[in-house]
């Protein structure tokens, strides 16, 4: 099975154990041994009659996903590499250079150095491409590259990587990375408080509540909270940043399951920070799961207005269970439901289209329910903001411009032929986005489409059955249209494309940090919460 949405969800994580005495196991226990049973037999006899070697471990490996993949995304088996990421992923601390790296086979590319970490200090930058760790290469490691630039503090690992052409060397000495929650804080204007929360992890609220109180102490009156592209983490963690806005003992949460023991509800058990302060929170495609709670409670108890785009849509709670050798299984255990009683998972994944797919539940089907003060909102589709800013078109031909990394590359090639000297006043023009539809084109950038697909097999089966030519210039002509329509669709997409290649391309000269201050000015969703918390009657309006 193939997902095409390839995102690092971070699911909310419940601190459980499940025990063989359950019920639900008692009642297939025998069912359940007789398949084990059947496949250890099975192994056994493959790997010890098969013509070829086989390699246990490989085998096993894809049986297990295999068998996940059936179920949802978020079911997976976790290898050592994968507890220790998801380790370092909810406690933001882990030692080694500095960076954020994508994996290919032959190559490691450094896609965010974080400001006056190693890799930063040694010179490294987004888009250099390291083919060597030491006197290993990477295109002859057969395990997760990675991990060869992690170790000890303190101790120093030399890289070789190309940039542009050019190869080079680093020294990098590694450290203690610190990995924030809050990456950023500021004010937007005299009495407007600012809050980027990019991640759930364990210091999530603690960081966010620092930043509240820091804000107010810089005279803040009112709240912009940032979880745009926030894909979740520790659901403990969203409640705990809810109850910063609502008062004790408030529902925030309720976890549904076939297991009894995992129904509960989730209640504020701090004292609040502030329950009066205007706040607006800002969503977008990538906020998911912990994203999903915080906004959709507060936006179901009308504590605070939702702007941005409608959020990613799922309503499903992962437990992780240690198993042998150091591994783990997540098991998606059960389903939360916001305050108003609404689950806003978007794909079922329980009954899948004739191609193997998850099924978006269509609006149709959505449920109405009622936040505290009577407005309308609905379930199945994630978080609908009160404030919609649109979303972007067609969006499988967007995921596939992104996955493709050209955005990215793009990005490089375009830091080092153009130099900016005002990062505030800079802004992509209609030429720069010519120039990056023609660079999609160089690089030879195709994306099929489902009517693609559906053409190129009845064309196939046209050849089979002799009637070939018949229907050859009718189907030359349907894909030439098709192919129209795709450019098309990237031009629709202008403004969003143009977003990404900013972001992109902001990043390169003033890192992360220098991204917030640039937003602040220039970004429509900051500036469309600042216009709505300036007016107390606007405001109010969205509430009622």
């Amino acid at each position: 099975m193939k997902y095409i949405f390839k995102k690092n969800i971070i699911i909310p994580v419940l601190a459980c154990t499940i025990f063989f005495t359950g019920a639900a196991f008692k009642k297939d226990f025998f069912e359940i041994a007789k398949q084990i049973e059947i496949f250890t037999t099975l192994f056994k006899e493959l790997n010890m009659n098969y013509v070829d070697e086989t390699n246990p471990g490989d085998l096993m490996d894809t049986a297990i996903k295999s068998m996940l993949a059936d179920l949802d995304p978020y079911t997976r088996f976790m290898n050592e590499q994968d507890v220790e990421a998801a380790r370092i992923n909810n406690t933001g601390d882990y030692t080694g250079i500095g960076a954020r790296v994508r994996t290919f086979k032959d190559k490691l590319v450094i896609i965010e150095p974080y400001k006056n970490y190693p890799a930063d200090k040694a010179g490294l930058k987004a888009g250099d491409e390291i083919i060597k760790v030491g006197s290993v290469l990477i295109e002859n490691h057969k395990d997760d590259s990675v991990n060869l630039l992690k170790g000890a503090p303190d101790s120093s690992v030399e890289v070789t990587f190309k940039r542009q052409g050019k190869t080079q060397t680093a020294t990098i000495k590694r450290a203690e990375v610190e990995i924030k929650a809050v990456p950023h804080f500021s004010m937007v204007d005299d009495k407007t408080g600012y809050i980027v929360l990019s991640k759930f992890n364990r210091k999530a609220s603690a960081e966010t509540n620092y930043a509240l109180r820091d804000l107010k102490a810089q005279g803040a009156e009112r709240i912009i909270l940032d979880l745009r592209g926030n894909p979740g983490g520790l659901l403990n963690e969203a409640i705990n940043i809810v109850n910063l806005f609502v008062p004790k003992g408030q529902l925030v949460v309720t976890t549904k399951s076939k297991v009894k023991k995992y129904n509960k509800t989730y209640y504020t058990q701090k004292k609040t920070i502030d329950t009066k302060i205007p706040l607006v929170v800002l969503i977008d495609g990538g906020s998911a799961s912990a994203s999903e709670i915080v906004s959709g409670s507060l936006q179901d108890l009308d504590r605070a207005v939702v702007v941005g785009s409608r959020s990613f849509g799922k309503g499903l709670v992962q437990c992780p269970k240690l198993l042998t050798y150091g591994t783990q299984v997540k098991i998606t255990i059960s389903r939360y439901y916001t305050p108003s009683g609404r689950c806003i998972q978007a794909l079922d994944y329980w009954n899948r289209d004739d191609k193997g797919e998850a099924v978006r539940v269509k609006q149709e089907n959505y449920n109405e329910f009622k936040t505290k003060n009577g407005r309308k909102v609905f379930d199945g589709g994630g978080i609908f903001p009160d404030e919609n800013l649109g979303a972007s078109k067609n969006s499988e031909i967007l995921k596939a411009v992104v996955n493709s990394n050209l955005i990215f590359d793009y990005a490089t090639n375009y830091y080092y032929k153009n130099k900016v000297s005002n990062i505030n006043s800079f802004k992509l023009s209609d030429k720069d986005f010519s120039n990056f539809k023609s660079y999609l084109e160089a690089n030879n950038f195709s994306y099929e489409t489902n009517t693609e697909r559906v053409l190129r097999k009845a064309q196939e089966a046209s050849v089979l059955e002799g009637l070939d030519d018949n229907i050859k210039n009718d189907y030359n002509t349907l894909i030439s249209n098709l192919k129209h329509s795709k450019n098309n669709a990237i031009t629709e997409n202008k403004s969003y494309i143009l977003e990404l290649l900013t972001e992109e391309i902001v990043k390169r000269y003033v890192y992360r940090e220098g991204l917030y201050d640039y937003y602040k000015i220039h970004n429509p969703a900051i500036k469309k919460a600042s216009e709505i918390l300036k007016s107390q009657s606007t405001y109010l309006k969205y509430l009622k």
